[in-house]
């Protein structure tokens, strides 16, 4: 495996500061999109691994724009490329599902849009060196580790950080915004309230397994006038969840943060190219990867299901009104958060719990949804899409719901029916 030379902590200090907060005007906007793949004809069916490969040998073939990858569990992952506008983001990507549906559907393949697999329990199917490593580190915390590779999907939207100067659009502000609207996101479009057909108490199960990982590699980092050196700590300061080797597996000495192995050099001395990988095992609820990755979002049911979030989310942050609106608004859910960081503070485990039935939650969805309908135009949004936000609107962020709910409902009302003596017979 080639590597790069041996760098030093202050080398490894000030590539974190230049790659993790690009600084600049926002014009780029894009979104990673997670299915969960299930029998067409039973989804309760847990699909062989040979299929899934089949599948995604078939996929791989076809001319996508978007970045296709697989997760674990067999969840399939489109990642679209930076867009310059909302449009073309969403474009982009409808083009490339109008692929990959009909190609999946054509073996056997449906693909779901639910933040938590509510039919079966986890299992992996791929096994990487990289999955087998991440698994037996996500172990010594527990079942959840497995949860989350193998049965959770998201819609993540990413953003520019922002300028450099103070402002709505300033990467200190988007910063603290993405952290605080995040729980506010998260409520909105909770979508994965069972587990095993059994409700779990949890709008966003989701969630709930986030919270119950490494903390050390899944909660945010401190919030402060300053991301960039915060966020360098918080990457040194993680542990290393894997070695990459030739040959062998990708163990990792317990324990070991990255900080500590670039001291020692041991089992052998780290490389820039390590500390880039290591990145990619850190899983807070916001990423910087010179752009902001919100990861927070339940993946949405139906086939345009996913725009909603990627719209609302574009709005409140690249429309300097709406985004000065949205930071107004969240900025009073500080209190209620408190000094222990996202996901585990009391903000971020009621809307996990609740969604919008909490009213804090709900009058901050209210009001950051109302700034986001009224920024789309600005945006050059479509009519279609910004009818699809007033729907969403109208069905579940005023009468404070989310699409948790209807799973909910749904699965009550079959209990109900299923006490009713000769309902079957009727």
């Amino acid at each position: 495996m080639p590597v790069r030379p041996a760098v030093t902590e202050a080398e490894l200090e000030a590539h974190l500061h230049g790659i993790c907060f690009k600084t600049g005007p926002p014009r780029r906007i894009g979104v990673e999109i997670e299915f969960l793949v299930h029998d067409a004809r039973n989804p309760r069916c847990p699909v062989e691994p040979d299929r899934l490969h089949e599948a995604a040998d078939a996929l791989r073939a076809l001319p996508l724009r978007s970045l296709l990858t697989f997760e674990p569990g067999g969840q399939l992952e489109l990642s679209s490329q930076p867009a310059t506008s909302l449009t073309e983001c969403i474009e982009s990507m409808t083009a490339d599902l109008a692929l990959v549906r009909p190609a999946m559907l054509a073996r056997g393949l449906g693909m779901a849009g639910h933040g938590h697999n509510p039919w079966h329990p986890p299992r992996r199917v791929l096994t990487d060196p990289r999955y087998n490593a991440m698994e037996a580190y996500f172990d010594r915390w527990g079942s959840a580790g497995r949860s989350m590779m193998c049965a959770t999907a998201s819609v993540q939207v990413c953003v520019d950080a922002g300028y450099d100067e103070p402002g709505p659009l300033g990467h200190g502000r988007r910063w603290l915004l993405a952290h605080l609207l995040g729980a506010v996101l998260a409520a909105a479009f909770a979508n994965s309230p069972t587990s095993e057909g059994c409700p779990t108490g949890y709008r966003t199960t989701r969630q709930l397994i986030w919270s119950q990982l490494d903390p050390d590699r899944t909660l945010a980092p401190p919030l402060g006038p300053d991301p960039r050196t915060a966020w360098a700590r918080y990457v040194l300061d993680a542990p290393v969840m894997c070695i990459r080797t030739d040959d062998g597996p990708w163990d990792a000495p317990e324990g070991l943060t990255f900080r500590d192995w670039v001291r020692t050099g041991v089992p052998r001395p780290p490389t820039q190219e390590d500390l880039d990988y290591h990145l990619t095992t850190l899983f807070p609820p916001v990423r910087p990867r010179g752009h902001l990755e919100l990861r927070m979002i339940d993946a949405q049911s139906g086939d345009a299901g996913w725009v909603v979030p990627l719209a609302v989310t574009a709005a409140l942050f690249d429309d300097p009104e709406a985004a000065e609106r949205a930071y107004r608004t969240v900025k009073a859910l500080a209190e209620t958060a408190g000094p222990r960081p996202a996901p585990r503070n009391p903000l971020w485990r009621r809307a996990a719990r609740g969604g919008l039935t909490d009213p804090e939650l709900h009058a901050a969805a209210v009001a950051c949804f109302a700034a986001a309908e009224e920024a789309l135009p600005r945006l050059g949004a479509s009519p279609e899409v910004r009818a699809a936000v007033a729907g969403f609107t109208e069905r579940y962020v005023a009468r404070g719901r989310c699409p948790a709910d209807d799973h909910l409902d749904a699965l009550y009302t079959a209990e109900s029916d299923d006490l009713i003596p000769g309902k079957d017979s009727q």
